[in-house]
């Protein structure tokens, strides 16, 4: 072996999608698969959740969007809150995906686009409660829903749904968010609309807030097993990482030892000198991340061919090394270069 793999275990995955929903019923899964299911490989993701029962996929945008209804199939529901252009909304449309609307100017693309197709687009309108990340304000909610009914009585959409976003900053904060949300959702249902879902809280919020669950939870990350930074321990979520990146001995000195794996490869070079493997039992130093290579203390009784793990497998996990230079496990994950290849256990 000499390049990089990520290897990941499907079953893992399926029994972390298992622990989520045993701790958010009845509030149903929507599984979160934005960044090339954060970096897991969305195909493969996709298929085997569907194979777990999960009925919704959100994705980001509509390119990852058509890829999971692909993996999916027919059956499945769509979420894409990212929509550029009349030729993306198109296709959106014709892949039968729920479309977030954040914005008055989106509505009407949104519309004018499903008459052109003629389609009933399936749209979730979207409160900002004050994260300012993209939504409709408080101020211009009922105008937004007058709107939305005078285009749903038309024929060209319907909406089904409420969402929002949540900073997750503090408590306090939160239930302001929450708040607000309650009453847009209020006033959607007093306006007579046919509402299937309202869904605000992610990952952290649905795990440790029930109030917060409603009809969707948006789960990304406890899925594929990253806890969050300064947040409880995997064991006391219930989850457990389904990737490991390992990477070979490629050169072997006095003192340290040369991994196969580097900057290019997705490894972030502020990692050096800041955080360490663990390696047979032993903790390593990383010392230096270059382009192609990553150089660490010497392991005991290393050789050219050994595989080390960078991270997973019961060694740091990726949100271990995010700690150390101050981001989220999330992003570990995420950089990790497509051309490396993904080796999958439970296809």
């Amino acid at each position: 072996m000499s390049a990089p793999v990520l290897h990941v275990d499907l079953d893992v995955f399926a029994a972390n999608i298992r622990s989520v929903r045993a701790r958010t019923a009845p509030a149903e899964l929507m599984l979160v698969v934005k960044d090339d299911a954060y970096g897991h490989g969305l195909d493969a993701i996709v298929r085997r959740a569907a194979r777990e029962g999960v009925r919704w996929f959100g994705a980001f945008d509509v390119r990852e969007s058509l890829r999971a209804r692909h993996a999916a199939g027919p059956d499945a529901r769509i979420f894409s809150w990212l929509t550029v252009g009349r030729e993306e909304i198109a296709q959106a449309l014709r892949a039968d995906i729920d479309l977030g609307v954040g914005d008055a100017v989106f509505l009407e693309d949104i519309a004018s686009v499903a008459r052109a197709e003629q389609v009933t687009a399936r749209i979730h309108l979207k409160i900002d409660t004050g994260l300012h990340r993209n939504g409709i304000r408080p101020e211009d909610w009922d105008g937004a829903l007058r709107r939305a009914r005078v285009l749903e009585d038309e024929g060209v959409l319907r909406l089904v749904g409420v969402w929002s976003h949540i900073a997750e900053a503090s408590d306090a904060d939160d239930d302001e968010a929450r708040t607000l949300f309650d009453r847009a959702f209020g006033a959607a249902e007093a306006a007579g609309f046919a509402l299937e879902a309202r869904h605000l809280s992610a990952s952290a919020a649905s795990h440790a807030r029930p109030e917060f669950r409603y009809d969707l939870v948006r789960v990304g990350a406890f899925c594929y097993g990253v806890r969050s930074v300064g947040g409880p321990s995997g064991r006391e979520l219930g989850i457990v990482p389904i990737a490991a990146l390992r990477a070979p001995i490629t050169h072997v000195a006095d003192h340290s030892a040369t991994l196969g794996v580097g900057s290019l490869h997705g490894l972030p070079s502020a990692l050096a000198r800041r955080a360490a493997l663990e390696v047979d039992g032993t903790t390593r130093r990383i010392a230096e991340i270059a382009l192609v290579h990553t150089v660490i203390e010497l392991p005991p009784g290393a050789k050219i061919g050994d595989e080390v793990t960078v991270f997973g497998d019961g060694a740091a996990s990726a949100t271990d090394l995010a700690e150390a230079i101050g981001t989220v496990g999330e992003e570990i994950l995420v950089r990790i270069s497509p051309l490396i290849p993904r080796n999958y256990r439970g296809l």
